[in-house]
């Protein structure tokens, strides 16, 4: 299992997110950033850095 990025992130400037990822698997796309689930560890650092809250693990994304 792996941890996504949501539309809500599109056009988001933070990078906070990127930032705590142990394992730098946070990727730029078109319009937002992408997570590469072959590189994701499951820490979720990542979350609570998120400022617009588009990070979920997989299993809850709304």
């Amino acid at each position: 299992m792996t941890y996504v990025v949501t539309e809500q992130c599109v056009k988001c400037k933070y990078t906070d997110c990127v930032e705590v990822c142990p394992v730098d698997c946070f990727h730029e796309g078109p319009n937002m950033l992408v997570i590469n689930p072959e590189e994701c560890i499951d820490c979720a650092l990542c979350v609570p850095e998120c400022p617009v809250d588009a990070i979920y693990h997989e299993d809850d994304v709304p």
